[in-house]
């Protein structure tokens, strides 16, 4: 009699060696795929942040390397921006409206100065701007210091010393930088018209005192802006000048055309053939010309 057996489950059958490989790398390949999208999600690639730079119409800073990494050797430098090589034209007038009057009350640079000069009688002075001009008195300080340390000033001879004082202290004259209405009272005082044109024009020097025009210390002369003297240049001029005379210096006259005007000719009304020259002392030489 047959025996009753009873039929087994089915096997799965396994998929030939090839199919199994077959997949294996196609979900290798998805799962990659999915990964890059991700990336590229998060961080655009450097051909897509150009391509949208220049759709903006302006540059897309480089991406930093990560921390720790050495930079490409085949980076360069970074650009710099092009720098301008163009001259500056040097300032011969300030624009705007000068007061022709002040309060006629002065403030005093309250700094002392170094000694200028090694050697001789050593001179001091005080320094002060007349309130109401729209001028700083420690710049006025600064600009006489330049004028009288030179190279090319008083002191460059050997014979004499300058020093600036502050206020209440000892002092053998004082330099004002003044109004022009101001600066007309104070030289008249002195003896000395300075009216050009029924206007007082010039600056001056009387006793004790040396008096910068403020109409001159910031327009000039005409037929020196004419011939493009920088208006610093001037300064240093007008400074000398008028300590010359305090030091006992006369006017001087051109000694020829084409040559340096020396610097006690008056240049603020003329030149007469000579060109601007803000120094006594020109190459370590006392310059002058024909006494007036």
């Amino acid at each position: 009699m047959p025996t009753s057996v009873r039929p087994r489950a089915a096997r799965p059958t396994a998929p030939p060696a090839g199919r199994w490989r077959s997949a294996v790398v196609v979900c290798a390949f998805l799962v990659a795929a999915l990964v890059g999208i991700g990336v590229a999600l998060r961080h655009p690639s450097a051909a897509a942040l150009v391509d949208a730079g220049s759709a903006a119409g302006s540059p897309v800073p480089p991406t930093a390397p990560p921390s720790g990494a050495s930079p490409s050797p085949s980076a360069g430098p970074p650009s710099s921006a092009p720098v301008s090589s163009a001259p500056v034209a040097p300032v011969l007038s300030l624009p705007g409206p000068v007061p022709a009057h002040g309060q006629g009350s002065f403030g005093y640079d309250d700094r002392a100065g170094g000694v200028l000069g090694r050697a001789g009688v050593l001179h001091r002075f005080r320094v002060a701007v007349e309130d109401g001009s729209g001028e700083d008195v420690h710049a006025f300080g600064d600009a006489v210091q330049r004028a009288l340390a030179g190279p090319g000033s008083w002191v460059d001879g050997g014979r004499l010393r300058l020093q600036r004082v502050r206020p209440g202290s000892p002092s053998d004259f004082t330099i004002y930088l003044a109004t022009r209405d101001t600066a007309g009272r104070l030289c008249r005082a002195g003896g000395i018209n300075i009216r050009v044109g029924g206007v007082p024009y010039t600056s001056c020097r009387v006793t004790g005192k040396v008096v910068i025009n403020l109409d001159r210390w910031r327009t000039s002369a005409p037929h020196l802006v004419a011939a493009k003297l920088p208006l610093d240049t001037y300064r240093l001029y007008v400074i000398n000048h008028e300590v010359g005379h305090q030091l006992g210096h006369h006017h001087e006259a051109c000694p020829g055309a084409g040559r340096p005007a020396p610097v006690m000719q008056q240049q603020t009304l003329f030149l007469n053939g000579c060109r601007p020259n803000p120094w006594p002392y020109v190459s370590g030489k006392r310059y002058t010309g024909p006494s007036v």
